[in-house]
């Protein structure tokens, strides 16, 4: 499949677009828009050897895993070297609510607690392919080119997740990812006075603070 193709198929995944407020207080922060990405990086490669661990007799879910955790670890090494290009130094954040609104979503219970997890991560590396595809037009040729390089990844990323929620469901799965999909919209569209990767839309109107708070007008 297409690079292009598979940008229209994450689109059409997705219930909403990133809202141009993002966008505009991403590229007035991009050193936190940087670090927190990092940190996305690095969640999203320790959630796949979550998965190696607990799911060993599923050897489909460990190849496909073992190779997203190689890559997303790759992606976390490329994104600390252009902060330290640019000066910009890794400090700790706090977490944005967006994940951690999903992972509440997810059921505990055995199959179901897995299928969970596997579409909260197509939602996520579906996210993220499209906010890439959002930003990269107006970064500079660095950043942008970085962007673009990563779009086919997290485009197959985000296509694993979801094949494997549905290979592993051993039934049809589509309202349930419809119920993820309305919850992954309403986080992206709702108010959040905070700017990370995955954030809402800011409660701007001055940018982020040093700690990635969105200053509110009064």
């Amino acid at each position: 499949m297409s690079l292009d193709a598979v940008l229209n198929e994450i689109n059409e995944f997705l219930l909403c677009p990133t809202p141009q407020a993002w966008v505009d207080v991403a590229l007035k922060n991009q050193e936190i828009m940087l670090i927190d990405h990092a940190n996305c990086e690095k969640k999203a490669a320790s959630t796949a050897m979550t998965l190696l661990y607990r799911h060993l007799n599923r050897e489909d879910l460990l190849k496909k895993m073992s190779q997203l955790a190689r890559e997303e670890l790759l992606h976390f090494e490329q994104v600390v070297t252009i902060m330290k290009d640019r000066g910009i130094q890794y400090k700790n954040l706090t977490s944005s609510r967006y994940a951690g609104r999903l992972r509440d979503c997810v059921r505990k219970d055995g199959v179901e607690e897995l299928v969970d997890v596997l579409i909260c991560g197509a939602l996520i590396e579906a996210r993220s392919c499209e906010r890439f595809a959002c930003l990269a037009p107006h970064l500079d040729p660095v950043l942008a080119k970085f962007y673009k390089s990563l779009l086919r990844s997290e485009g197959r990323h985000y296509q694993d997740y979801l094949g494997l929620a549905r290979q592993y469901a051993g039934k049809d799965i589509e309202d349930r990812i419809d119920e993820l999909r309305r919850v992954e919209k309403d986080l992206i569209e709702s108010p959040d006075s905070e700017f990370r990767f995955h954030s809402g839309v800011p409660t701007l109107n001055h940018g982020a603070d040093n700690d990635g708070s969105i200053s509110v007008a009064s």
